[in-house]
């Protein structure tokens, strides 16, 4: 009986970890999609920032800023850009792993 105890506590051991894994890598879930108006003044900020391109992901609390957007410019590179809750622009730089996971944006929000 020990033993099937132990058994079974060691496979809830494990299961926690592997689903604390996962959220952690996942992002935890902190990180929201843009909507309504937040989405339109984020996004004009951030194409005003590049002069142009397609934004391709938004999301809520990224790194500190109160936004964030990435952007794919016309020349095929993607870029992410940290917002203010003002939607001022506070920094940007290149996004290495954009085409893991990225989707773009409808623009009929």
């Amino acid at each position: 009986m020990r033993r099937k105890l132990a058994v079974v506590l060691g496979l809830a051991t494990i299961l926690a970890v592997a689903v604390t894994g996962f959220a952690i890598a996942s992002g935890g879930g902190e990180e929201q999609p843009l909507t309504g108006t937040a989405l339109e003044q984020a996004r004009a900020a951030a194409l005003a920032h590049t002069g142009g391109g397609t934004v391709i992901e938004t999301e809520t609390g990224d790194d500190g800023a109160a936004y964030g957007v990435e952007v794919r410019l016309p020349s095929g590179r993607v870029v992410e850009l940290s917002l203010d809750e003002r939607f001022a622009v506070l920094g940007s730089e290149a996004d290495d792993d954009a085409g893991e996971g990225s989707r773009e944006e409808d623009d009929t929000d």
